[in-house]
């Protein structure tokens, strides 16, 4: 609409240049050449259309809003001046009042004889300044005429914003509903936390102390041990649980999409960028992010994210202005950032900045007296959900459940219960647990004919073999544990679980 508008000025015979500045943010005001005159870097005018006809370079083109005049300083000369006070200016004979012209070379060849100028206003607020330079003498009709315009323009910009708000306001709902879903979907899945062990109860304990504060969190412990219901019972405690709680899996997020995942992107900054779109941060204004695996935040990235830490604003990709934002941020990982830090691995500063109030959450192997209520709970669960009629534990599936090692820790104990409900068609449960099966050994079985007599190991002993066996593809892989070439790929592993066992070894490992 603003082009329509300078378009249709421009049309008339007379008038030379038309132009619309609006008012806008300081936001290049490093390269500005008219920075000397500006007396505050927040705000200025922005060239936002442009539109007229040279008689001395015909051909040229006048519709550019990246020239000399791009930003004008509000109250310095004629164009600032018309912003500054929200008072119309009227220069009939520009030869007379030459002090007026900017550019006195230019007005010579193209013979601009008046300049008219009108803000524009709506309510109280002037938006910004409507501009004519003609080249015959204006008039007060004339300057009246110019203020239609002005009056138009003001309306056009107030509904473009309006709609642009409402649309901004559509899609944050959108996507807030969408976060709402996969709320619900999670506390259905995980529920609160189950258990009452003294490992426990202490990070219940943290859980209360710092949940009315909003001091940043830092979740540590080894995957599948419950980090996110540490942070959404953190949340859901806390003053900001009215508004959203955002999660990231920082590990899923491809490197080159982190900017427009994190802080948002404006339509056209890359390829594929058909809209604006809101970031996790914007979307979690007021209330809590939690970023699950920090520690997969790419270094080169790191400084963004200490940015929104220390300053509380961001720039959407594609971009100038800054936004700001009050969110309190929650982290998680299973990674030891404090020696990835000294190894150049995380960012120092962005670690202390995370861990105001780290909380280790256990596994689920130093918690035993909670796998039996954790396995009842998701019992009722899965029957639930499966639509299976009700099953209940028998003493002897506790006691193999409580047995097994848990590598997997709660993540695994939930598979395994709705793999042996699904399996079972209502007769026995029979747990597929994997290869470190017994956490004590058994009682001695007399020996049959047909039963193989061979020795059978010890926990510690089948700890030392697995040691031996790590260290050994440690060594074929130079002391890599990620990547193709990493120990884990050797072992057919995952690596963060293999990165777990490891430091449950005592055994150190680059990664």
């Amino acid at each position: 609409m603003l082009r329509i508008i300078v378009d249709g000025l421009a049309e008339q015979p007379h008038v030379a240049l038309a132009r619309i500045w609006l008012t806008g943010p300081g936001d290049i005001c490093a390269t500005c050449r008219m920075r000397p005159e500006c007396p505050d870097q927040s705000h200025c005018l922005h060239l936002e259309a442009s539109s007229g006809r040279s008689l001395a370079e015909p051909g040229a083109n006048w519709m550019r809003t990246d020239g000399n005049f791009q930003r004008f300083p509000v109250g310095a000369r004629k164009v600032g001046q018309i912003a500054a006070t929200g008072i119309p200016l009227f220069v009939a004979d520009a030869a007379e009042q030459p002090e007026w012209i900017a550019q006195p070379d230019w007005a010579t060849r193209e013979h601009i004889r008046s300049f008219a100028g009108q803000p524009l206003i709506f309510g109280s607020e002037t938006l910004g300044v409507i501009a004519v330079f003609s080249r015959v003498e204006l008039n007060e009709v004339d300057l009246r005429w110019l203020r239609l315009f002005a009056d138009h323009a003001a309306i056009t910009i107030v509904n473009a914003r309006a709609f642009e708000e409402i649309e901004q306001l559509k899609h944050r709902l959108e996507w807030e509903n969408e976060y709402l879903r996969e709320e619900i979907s999670q506390s259905q899945a995980f529920g609160d936390i189950v258990g009452s062990s003294p490992g426990l109860k202490k990070v219940q304990e943290q859980i209360d102390l710092v949940a009315g504060t909003h001091a940043n969190v830092l979740i540590l412990g080894e995957s599948g041990t419950g980090k996110e219901l540490v942070a959404r019972a953190i949340h859901q405690r806390s003053q900001r649980r009215d508004r959203p709680l955002v999660k990231v899996n920082c590990a899923s997020i491809p490197k080159e999409l982190f900017e427009s995942e994190f802080f948002g992107h404006a339509k056209g900054a890359f390829t594929g960028a058909l809209r604006d779109r809101i970031g996790r941060f914007q979307l979690a204004d007021g209330g809590t992010i939690f970023l699950d695996e920090v520690g997969e935040i790419p270094l080169d990235l790191q400084s963004k994210l200490l940015r929104v830490l220390q300053e509380r604003e961001f720039e959407r990709v594609g971009e100038e202005n800054s936004r700001r934002v009050d969110v309190r941020i929650i982290a998680a990982t299973n990674r030891d950032l404090e020696a990835d830090s000294r190894a150049d691995r995380f960012r120092e500063d962005l670690y202390y900045r995370l861990g105001v109030f780290p909380i280790q959450v256990p596994s689920l192997r130093d918690r035993t007296a909670d796998i039996g209520p954790l396995a009842v709970h998701f019992v009722r669960h899965f029957c639930d959900q499966l639509n299976l009629p009700p099953r209940k534990l028998t003493r002897g599936d506790l006691a193999i459940l409580e047995r097994y090692d848990w590598p997997g820790n709660i993540r695994e104990l939930q598979n395994v219960i709705e793999r042996a409900l699904i399996r079972s068609r209502g007769g026995k449960l029979k747990f597929e647990l994997g290869e470190f099966k017994q956490r004590l050994p058994q009682r001695p079985t007399p020996l049959r004919e047909e039963v193989d007599a061979t020795p059978v190991l010890t926990l510690s002993e089948m700890k030392e073999m697995e040691r031996a066996n790590f260290e050994r593809a440690l060594k074929q892989c130079n002391g890599q544990v990620y990547g193709e070439d990493g120990a884990a790929a050797l072992l057919g592993m995952k690596s963060t679980t293999l990165w777990s066992r490891l430091r449950s070894l005592g055994i150190l490992a680059e990664k």
